[in-house]
C-alpha cells in the first residue's frame, strides 16, 4: 500500500517539476487581442517575459496529535501525552503574489490511547478499555496557498518585509493502517486504501515563512486535518465499544511542522515575495527623491533669435526676422523670400523684386503684407488649432481689402497625383469654408488645389530626398491676390 502511493504521488510530481523553471518558449497566437486586454498598445505575457519564479520545492517533518476522537494523544488516561512523527514533500506553484497551489504528499505516525504502543500494556487494558493506538497513514492532497501577507499588506507600508502569513486548505485521499494494543498484544485494527470510496480527506492551517534568501524560506505550519473516519484512532470497528464513547464520526488531528522551500528559477524573486503595489510606491519614491537637472541651451543661441542652437535648424537666422519653434525664418507665402525682406508677405512674387509679383498693377496693401499661409499634417485636410489666430488675421485683413483671393492649397509628393490633387482641394475649401463662417464674403475667395505641382521646395521629388520640415513647407495653404 505504502509503495503504490508513493509511486502513485511521483506520477503526479514528475509533470509539474519538468516545468520548474522559466520555460523560453513563446506561447504562439494572434497578439493581441484588443477585445480582451482593452489596450493594442501593451506587451504580451508569454513565459519568457515573466520576471518573477514561481515554482518551488519544500519539505518539512512535524509532530502529529490526535485531538478529537474516541483514541487521543492529549491527556490520555494516564495523564501522558503521546506525540507521533510526520513528514511532507510538495510542489508549489504560485498563480498571483497572493494565491498559489501545492501538490503535497505527506505520512506520517500519530500515537494515542492510554499508553505508548512501544511500553508494556496495563494488566487489565482490555477490560477497562484503557489501550494503545497507533496509526500509520500516507495521503495525497492539492492545496490552496493564499499569501495573507500580500493580500492584506497596507498600501502606505513601504517598509521590505521577510515574514509572510499563508493560509492552506485542501483535500485529497489518505490511506492508513492502525493498530490496537493491549494485554493480548499489538494487532492491525484498520486498514484503509487510497482512492477508495471513504478514504477522501480534508486539511486546513496556517504557515509562517521567512524569507532566508533569494532560494531558501523556512516555514513553521500548524495544520488541521480531517480524515472523515471514526476509525483512525485505532478503536477498531465503528460500532466498537470504544467508538462509541464519543459522538463525533471522523477522527481528526492537528499536524505541527517546521519546513524549507527552495525556490526555482533563473529570476532574482519569487512571485509570492512580491508586492506589486509596493514596487509601484518604490519606483515613485525614485522619481520623487531624483534630482533632475536640466541643463538648457548647452550649446547656447549663437543668432539670438530665441531658439537655443541644440535645436535651432537655422543657425544664421538674420537679426529681426521672426522664426518658427525650429529657429526658421517665416515666410508666409513660401516664395522663398523671408519675411523680413518680403515687400508681399502673402503673396508670391521673386526674389528680384523682393516676394512681390511682377504683374501686380497697382500698390500693395498693408494688410497684403502681413496675410499669413497655414501648413497641414501629413496626409490631413484638418484646420490645426495652432493656426486659428493666423486664419483669424486673414479674415480681418480680407474683410478690411476691396480685392479678392484664391485660397491656394498644396501638397508634397507622397501618394499619387490624383489622390495629391483631390487632396489639397480640401484643404484650401476647409479654409475657404473656415474663413466664410468667420465673416468673410464668399465671393471675395476662390478655393483652387494644385496638388503636387506647387512645391516651395520642388527638390523634394521624391519627398524622401529632403528632411521632414521641408515635405511640411510642401503642405500649404496660402492667399494669392488676384
Amino acid at each position: 500500500m505504502k509503495l503504490s502511493l508513493a509511486i502513485v504521488a511521483l506520477a503526479l510530481a514528475v509533470p509539474a517539476a519538468s516545468y520548474a523553471q522559466d520555460s523560453t518558449a513563446v506561447s504562439t497566437g494572434e497578439y493581441p487581442n484588443t477585445f480582451s486586454s482593452g489596450s493594442a498598445n501593451v506587451s504580451p505575457f508569454t513565459n519568457s517575459s515573466k520576471r518573477f519564479n514561481d515554482w518551488s520545492i519544500s519539505a518539512g517533518v512535524g509532530v502529529p496529535f490526535v485531538q478529537s476522537a474516541d483514541l487521543t494523544s492529549i491527556k490520555n488516561g494516564n495523564g501522558k501525552n503521546l506525540f507521533g512523527y510526520s513528514a511532507y514533500v510538495s510542489i508549489d506553484k504560485a498563480i498571483t503574489h497572493a494565491f498559489g497551489l501545492k501538490l503535497q504528499y505527506d505520512r506520517g505516525e500519530t500515537r494515542q490511547g492510554w499508553f505508548n504502543t512501544k511500553d508494556p500494556a496495563p494488566a487489565n487494558a482490555s477490560t477497562y478499555q484503557q489501550v494503545g493506538a497507533r496509526t500509520q497513514y500516507d495521503a495525497i492532497s492539492l492545496l490552496g496557498d493564499i499569501n495573507f501577507s500580500n493580500l492584506l499588506r497596507r498600501v502606505d507600508n513601504h517598509s521590505p518585509f521577510r515574514w509572510a502569513l499563508h493560509g492552506y486548505a485542501g483535500i485529497g485521499t489518505i490511506a492508513y493502517r492502525a493498530f490496537q494494543k493491549d494485554e493480548k498484544g499489538q494487532r492491525l485494527a484498520t486498514e484503509v486504501k487510497p482512492f477508495k470510496f471513504g478514504s477522501m480527506f480534508a486539511q486546513a492551517g496556517a504557515g509562517l515563512k521567512y524569507k532566508v534568501n533569494r532560494r531558501i524560506d523556512i516555514e513553521g505550519r500548524l495544520m488541521y486535518v480531517v480524515t472523515g473516519d471514526d476509525e483512525f484512532d485505532g478503536g477498531g470497528y465503528k460500532y466498537s465499544d470504544i467508538n462509541k464513547r464519543e459522538e463525533q464520526v471522523s477522527d481528526n488531528f492537528f499536524n505541527a511542522t517546521l519546513g524549507v522551500s527552495l525556490k526555482l528559477g533563473k529570476h532574482e524573486s519569487h512571485l509570492m515575495w512580491h508586492d506589486p503595489l509596493q514596487e509601484i510606491y518604490y519606483k515613485l519614491d525614485v522619481l520623487a527623491n531624483k534630482n533632475q537637472d536640466i541643463e538648457v541651451c548647452k550649446k547656447g543661441d549663437a543668432d539670438n533669435d530665441g531658439v537655443c542652437d541644440d535645436w535651432d535648424r537655422q543657425l544664421d537666422t538674420p537679426a529681426g526676422a521672426r522664426v518658427d519653434g525650429a529657429g526658421v525664418a517665416l515666410d508666409t507665402d513660401l516664395d522663398g523670400v523671408i519675411d523680413l525682406y518680403d515687400k508681399c508677405v502673402t503673396v508670391p512674387g521673386p526674389v528680384e523684386n523682393n516676394g512681390c509679383p511682377t504683374t501686380t498693377t497697382g500698390p500693395v496693401r498693408e494688410e497684403e503684407r502681413t496675410l499669413e499661409g497655414i501648413e497641414f499634417d501629413l496626409n490631413s485636410d484638418r484646420i490645426l488649432p495652432s493656426n486659428t489666430p493666423i486664419l483669424n488675421n486673414a479674415v480681418n485683413y480680407i474683410n478690411s481689402s476691396t480685392g479678392s483671393y484664391n485660397v491656394i492649397g498644396a501638397t508634397d509628393t507622397r501618394a499619387s497625383d490624383a489622390y495629391n490633387q483631390r487632396l489639397s482641394e480640401r484643404r484650401a475649401n476647409n479654409v475657404k469654408d473656415y474663413l466664410i463662417k468667420n465673416g468673410v464674403e464668399a465671393g471675395k475667395l476662390n478655393a483652387i488645389g494644385r496638388g503636387e505641382k506647387d512645391l516651395k521646395y520642388p527638390e523634394c521629388e521624391p519627398a524622401t530626398k529632403c528632411p521632414e520640415w521641408k515635405n511640411r513647407a510642401n503642405r500649404r495653404v496660402y492667399f494669392e491676390a488676384k
